[in-house]
């Protein structure tokens, strides 16, 4: 077999998200914008492909990330690019780089793809979703209690709220963490007989993430292992504490997890992540926290700065999963049969004038050939509640019938001139 022959299919990790399942994601999405307008947040659009330099000098050039997981390659000037591997960093470059940080502040969020090269399971792809919130200017502890506020009222008004627990840590100032590092290097090293290969690489490059290491013959060193929350500089305690008050107050429920330190350098001071038991392995469906140091790291003037993000194609696997489908199903709510040139002529035309006067009216008007009965069997299988039904008879007496397909009620007659009037007090 040639090759011109042979089915081209899809990258393994990047998936086509089917019209069957759109319907979830616009439900998903929609909540989310609405959520994020209800706080005052604005949306920004970033590139999908940024200099590679940008990523290096922001997530940490020892993280896996960088390491091994991003998509890079020269353009033809001989320019190293990448796919966005996450979305932060492109915030950041775009709010410096257009006069949006330094000394002002700013809600800002985004949604869209994001890229990584990692072996490809349930709630982990190649290309997957994001939507994030980023704040600047803002130091205190109360923006921090209102971005987990926030995404508590997300899951929430997405009915999964059941489904998600909350854990929270402080991983200091950078020279707090900076300290707890060395702590840390001492401490494996003098166990070094007990590392995997991943925590002897990342005890040279990036020993806190030792501590997020799933390798079950790990966890006793790992629990035993000293605990920077015991550590904080006194500022990074108080705040932490101040988080604490505000989330107690407000009720939510959440957990200290003293090994919680996130996959990316810039992080210091609050960090979070909401997690679930229903996913597997692939339980982080939300996590952010602080980075202070972040935009002036990447040139711009010193900024407070903190954020989260959370991955669209976990929410959805919950949603879908989890919760009743049907709350968020769009269907169809008319459909138009026509047998006759005149109806079918007509039928084009009064859909046109039904969807004027009804702007929220989900009409579907049958196209093609297909004799009455199969007409009908598309309606039932649209979803739709009603079936209008123009005949040639009925379009000389300007009249059309109209079929109930959810109910057991005899079908009725109506003058078209009336219908738009009747169909809006029905539905």
């Amino acid at each position: 077999m040639s090759n011109t022959s042979k089915a081209i299919k899809a990258i393994r990790g990047m998936n086509d998200i089917l019209p069957s399942q759109t319907k979830v994601w616009q439900h998903l999405e929609a909540e989310l914008r609405k959520t994020l307008a209800n706080y005052g947040y604005k949306e920004i659009r970033m590139p999908i492909v940024e200099q590679t330099n940008l990523f290096a000098r922001s997530i940490g050039a020892s993280t896996d990330i960088i390491e091994k997981e991003m998509y890079t390659f020269d353009d033809r000037n001989g320019e190293s690019l990448s796919l966005r591997p996450e979305c932060t960093a492109g915030c950041v470059r775009a709010g410096i780089e257009h006069g949006l940080l330094y000394n002002q502040e700013q809600r800002l969020w985004y949604m869209g793809p994001l890229f990584r090269y990692e072996r490809p399971q349930k709630g982990r792809y190649r290309q997957f979703h994001q939507m994030g919130a980023e704040v600047f200017g803002l130091a205190g502890p109360d923006i921090d209690a209102e971005l987990i506020l926030m995404t508590a009222r997300i899951w929430k008004n997405l009915g999964i709220h059941h489904l998600l627990r909350l854990e929270i840590n402080s991983l200091g100032n950078s020279q707090a963490r900076q300290n707890y590092k060395d702590v840390l290097v001492n401490y494996f090293s003098a166990n070094k007989k007990q590392l995997d290969e991943d925590s002897l690489r990342r005890l040279e490059t990036n020993p806190l993430r030792i501590l997020d290491s799933k390798n079950p013959a790990m966890q006793d060193l790992i629990e035993a292992a000293p605990r920077l929350i015991e550590n904080l500089d006194e500022q990074s305690e108080l705040h932490f504490k101040a988080l604490c008050l505000r989330l107690d107050q407000a009720g939510i429920e959440y957990k200290v997890n003293s090994r919680l330190v996130r996959g990316l350098d810039y992080y210091n001071r609050t960090v979070f992540e909401w997690i679930t038991d229903s996913l597997g392995s692939q339980g982080a469906v939300c996590g952010g926290g602080r980075y202070d140091g972040l935009v002036e790291q990447l040139g711009g003037k010193e900024t407070t700065a903190v954020g989260f993000a959370i991955g669209i194609e976990r929410l959805v696997l919950l949603m879908t999963e989890f919760t009743d489908n049907a709350s968020f199903v769009n269907e169809i709510d008319v459909y138009l049969a026509r047998m006759g040139e005149k109806a079918e002529i007509k039928a084009l035309l009064l859909a046109e004038d039904l969807r004027n006067i009804l702007p929220g009216l989900k009409i579907l008007t049958h196209c093609g050939s297909g004799n009455f009965k199969k007409q009908l069997k598309k309606a039932d299988k649209s979803g739709a509640s009603l079936c209008l039904i123009l005949g040639d008879d009925e379009l000389a007496e300007n009249n059309i019938t109209v079929k109930f397909l959810r109910e057991q009620r005899e079908q009725i007659q109506l003058s078209i001139d009336d219908l738009s009037a009747w169909l809006n007090d029905y539905l």
